[in-house]
């Protein structure tokens, strides 16, 4: 099948010549492809990876436009009958591809640079992510710059500024660099940012659990920006999400905007509508009047400490209690225990009040926590996600603020699932909730 694909694959491409934009890096691929889409969707004809479409078979799929047959042979006979008419006859075919892809072996990305040849190629971040397969970060680094070195000399590669790693790659682009970032040297960057947080929380207790919560996203939350580009700036609202994560996002499409030719006014009003997806710092509302933080997609080193540090920007009120609840971080090879530690002691340095951590590897999270400060009083080990729910689902209060957090393997998501105050949302709002996952 996957030689099926790969030839369909490579005869539309040849019969539409879309642009193509790649998009990698070790954390916030989604976010920003999404921000791409945003960003893109109302100027040009575009697509885009759906699900975790990201990979060998993914990849193809979402070019020739089906979706994964599963275990269906009729399914997988469907999606390549389709290849072949998208080949074959006449269509309106997208201008512009936009494709995440992924890398957790070696030689992932030569595969799929090579039969998706990229004409943009945007890398958000290089971090401690699969190393258990590749060794050192700097291995990581050099798997993700294939992206660099893949496209042609007419092409532009989109970069982060802020991450040492990416910015290297400058130095193995032989087509036009731009970059993006926080840095006063990157070529867009955000200024002023900050961040609006309203918990969900009734001044009227006697209203109870199910009162009724904000509507507007200003009411919720979110984060305000500048973008600029040089002299110019426009301002830019992200709504209800927090976290500095989904502003990169936002920067690399608005890059990837300029660099197609769009102003900034036609990208500030794109990224209105982009929405981040779900599992990525989402502000939901939780039970009791609680406010729940749902980053639950997928967890690194980089990405947990990322998401702690919102705590810093949250007002600490009387009565309110911030909650962490962390899973394990999978697939960090050797350092995998030091790395839980830092998280731990990173949940102390930002105010973490209480600590809960889910799975065996987190263990060494709880420790670090205490030993930053945080009272062993304070700090819970449960084994599995059903049991952290069950516990956090009756120590809660009204106006504490819960982010939640774990890798893909931890399946915290089920944790918000049992907090969130509207459960028969969870299909809508919360990764991971298809037949295949549940």
């Amino acid at each position: 099948m996957k030689k099926i694909l790969a030839f369909l694959t490579r005869q539309i491409l040849a019969k539409y010549k879309p642009r193509v934009i790649g998009i990698t890096g070790s954390v916030g691929k989604t976010s920003t492809k999404e921000a791409v889409y945003a960003t893109l969707a109302p100027y040009f004809r575009v697509r885009r990876n759906i699900k975790n479409y990201n990979n060998e078979i993914g990849l193809p799929l979402t070019i020739i436009g089906a979706e994964s047959g599963g275990r269906s042979i009729l399914k997988w006979l469907a999606a390549v009958i389709k290849g072949f008419a998208v080949w074959i006859f006449p269509s309106k075919y997208p201008e512009i591809l936009i494709l995440e892809m992924g890398a957790d072996h070696p030689g992932d990305l030569k595969y799929l640079t090579d039969l998706a040849k990229p004409d943009i190629g945007i890398v958000t971040a290089v971090a401690s992510v699969h190393t258990e397969f590749f060794g050192t970060v700097e291995k990581v680094a050099e798997e993700k710059s294939i992206l660099i070195k893949a496209l042609p000399k007419d092409g532009v590669a989109i970069l982060n500024f802020d991450d040492g790693h990416v910015r290297a790659m400058r130095e193995k682009a032989e087509c036009r660099v731009m970059t993006y970032g926080f840095e006063e040297t990157a070529d867009v960057k955000a200024i002023d940012s900050a961040l609006h947080f309203h918990p969900f929380d009734s001044e009227n207790e006697d209203r109870g659990g199910d009162a009724e919560r904000p509507q507007s996203h200003a009411e919720r939350g979110g984060i305000n920006f500048k973008l600029t580009p040089g002299g110019s700036a426009v301002p830019i609202f992200l709504a209800d999400v927090l976290g500095r994560g989904q502003v990169y996002a936002a920067l690399a499409a608005a890059t990837t905007g300029l660099a197609l030719g769009l102003n900034l006014i036609q990208v500030s009003d794109a990224l209105r509508n982009f929405k981040s997806p779900p599992g990525r710092m989402n502000i939901l509302p939780g039970i009791k009047n609680t406010t729940i933080i749902d980053d639950t997609y997928n967890a690194s080193p980089v990405s947990v400490a990322m998401a702690l540090e919102v705590f810093r920007s949250i007002p600490k009120e009387e009565g309110r209690k911030f909650y962490a609840v962390l899973g394990d971080m999978l697939e960090l090879g050797s350092e995998s225990g030091q790395m839980h530690r830092e998280i731990g002691w990173k949940a102390a340095d930002v105010g973490v009040d209480i600590l809960i951590v889910c799975g065996n590897l987190a263990k060494d999270t709880a420790l670090g926590a205490i030993e930053g400060g945080i009272p062993e009083s304070q700090v819970f080990h449960f084994s599995d996600a059903k049991s952290a729910g069950k516990f956090l689902q009756e120590r809660i209060k009204r106006g504490d603020i819960i982010l939640i957090k774990g890798s893909q393997g931890a399946r915290m998501e089920k944790i918000v699932k049992e907090v969130m105050a509207e459960p028969q949302k969870a299909g809508e709002l919360l990764v991971r909730q298809d037949g295949g996952w549940e």
